[in-house]
């Protein structure tokens, strides 16, 4: 019985101190600062993990700049304060990286203006990162000749950060952390609406999507972290809620690298929002567009991918303009955005003036709790919240501890590394590797790399690339198969990799080594998976 199956089994049976419903980044930072203290936690989602707005970031950890204009001075501390202890918390995964803000005249505030509000946001920030820098339009050009300058008084630069792997990846990190500490986890178990029986337990009807089978979770409390679709959820569940979401949908395009420096190129839109060309290893993620939206089920437009092109082609001197053929791949998602019911009218009218902040609901009396808004910078700050709520609603979390997450001691790091050099297991990467196997080994699995070290020693050839043009080694694809619940192709490699956003769909279907992913991943379903996922029905 493999580890989907085992959990869907368990979940059926047990009852649990908290029914977590959405994996995504609140509910699977949730469920690992509860598993971690102590609660016995069962998590749920409709579909893979993380596989909405938590797969459709720009990747950035950031602590909200752009806020400063709205005074959030509040926010922007706290958001701060997260990306710092995200940074020190996962330094293999999460890194500062530089931001080159290039204005265009007659930019609604003048640059010794947003200069100062760099320094402000620096400070803000406890001065955790470089300092700023202000530059000349001669200076941008020469430390990045692909912006165009023409048209520009100069710019600055500030730090922020951005994660390695995709946002996705990451937030499979807790996922899997909150198995280690005991969690009940599946993914593709829809569950629609709660009940509150007689005895004070809420009982959750769950189906499973591969399978058609039915069941029930019992739990003594419920959290509500279905990202947008939180309000529908909580209407079936007949929860009323003082908050609500607006809707907006982000796009971005995936094109190859426009710029060979490892810095975020930053831009005004012609729609006055942040706009950026953000390196993704051997591609440049660009974006993104801020359109209100009803429904959380988006699709990327014509429109979208024009204003998208439109702007950075008149913001980068490039040999030819980039075209709808140059994209390699596109994100779109929404971003759900927490408004007070009484003021729907007015956030309606500006709606663009709206955080990313997030709220908690919370009902005492049923040990019901809602998580609107948020973004991935601010999840530390969502795991501390829920874990007090939690307390509040008296159930008790025997662990209770300050540091709930981390990447593992540093013992283990260097036991890892050492183990990797006797080995020789660097030696071993591919030309085409990016860094070497023991960095991106210890990044993506932490102390889960000993036994993919293992794997290697028992076989060399454990460490060949498997899927050709792609960095990700046998012993990956094993590993997959076995602990991430990889139930089908898109799982593994839209959200467990970042293989489907940096190679075109074509060129994937092609590569070299797919099918044995898939027989391994599969098993006697790999065929089937294989054209699921190529029929665009994954």
């Amino acid at each position: 019985m493999n580890l989907r199956q085992a959990n869907l089994e368990r979940l059926a049976k047990e009852s649990f101190d908290v029914l977590i419903i959405g994996a995504g980044i609140n509910g699977a930072i949730s469920a690992a600062a509860l598993s971690t203290q102590g609660a016995h936690v069962a998590l749920i989602d409709r579909g893979d993990f993380a596989s909405l707005t938590s797969q459709e970031s720009s990747n950035l950890v950031w602590g909200g700049i752009k806020y400063l204009e709205s005074f959030e001075f509040g926010l922007v501390r706290k958001l701060c304060r997260c990306r710092n202890e995200l940074i020190a918390s996962y330094p293999a995964s999460v890194r500062e990286v530089r931001f080159l803000v290039t204005l265009a005249r007659g930019f609604r505030w003048p640059r010794s203006m947003l200069y100062a509000g760099a320094w402000f946001y620096w400070l803000i920030g406890s001065g955790f990162t470089r300092t700023p820098r202000l530059l000349s339009p001669s200076a941008i050009s020469r430390e990045e000749p692909v912006v165009n300058t023409g048209n520009s008084p100069g710019g600055f630069e500030y730090s922020d950060a951005y994660l390695i792997d995709n946002d996705a990846r990451f937030t499979f990190r807790f996922v899997r952390g909150a198995l280690d500490y005991g969690a009940v986890v599946a993914n593709y178990a829809a569950a629609s609406r709660s009940v509150r029986g007689p005895d004070g337990f809420w009982v959750t009807p769950v189906t499973d999507s591969l399978t058609g089978r039915r069941f029930q979770i019992r739990s003594r409390t419920l959290i509500n972290a279905c990202g947008p679709y939180v309000d529908a959820y909580n209407t079936a569940s007949a929860q009323p809620t003082r908050h609500c979401h607006v809707l907006s949908k982000g796009v971005h395009i995936i094109v190859k690298r426009l710029s060979v420096n490892p810095r975020v190129l930053t831009f005004f839109a012609s729609d006055g929002r942040l706009f950026f060309v953000i390196p993704m290893g051997p591609v440049s993620c660009i974006g993104t567009t801020d359109t209100r939206v009803e429904s959380p089920e988006t699709v990327v437009s014509e429109a979208d991918r024009s204003f998208v092109l439109d702007n950075i082609n008149q913001r980068l001197r490039l040999a030819k303009p980039l075209t709808p053929d140059d994209i390699l791949a596109e994100r779109c998602g929404v971003r759900p955005l927490a408004v007070r019911r009484s003021r729907d009218d007015t956030a309606a009218q500006d709606w663009t003036a709206l955080s990313r902040k997030h709220v908690i609901e919370l009902d005492p009396r049923t040990g019901y709790m809602s998580i609107f808004g948020g973004k991935l910078t601010d999840c530390l700050n969502v795991g501390r919240e829920v874990s007090a709520a939690l307390h509040a609603f008296g159930v008790r979390l025997p662990f209770r501890r300050s540091k709930w997450y981390g990447e593992p001691d540093r013992k283990i790091r260097d036991e890892f590394l050492h183990r990797a050099a006797l080995l020789g297991l660097d030696a071993m990467t591919a030309p085409e590797s990016s860094e070497p196997l023991s960095k991106r080994l210890w990044r993506r699995y932490g102390w889960r790399a000993l036994s993919l070290l293992e794997d290697v020693r028992q076989d060399p050839r454990m460490a060949e690339v498997l899927i050709k043009g792609t960095e990700y080694i046998r012993c990956e694809l094993y590993h997959a198969a076995q602990h991430e619940m990889v139930t089908r192709l898109e799982d593994f490699l839209r959200r467990r990799s970042k293989i489907a956003l940096i190679a075109r769909r074509d060129t994937i279907r092609q590569a070299p080594g797919l099918m044995e992913a898939c027989r391994i991943l599969f098993g006697g379903d790999a065929q089937a998976r294989f054209e699921e996922y190529f029929a665009g029905k994954s």
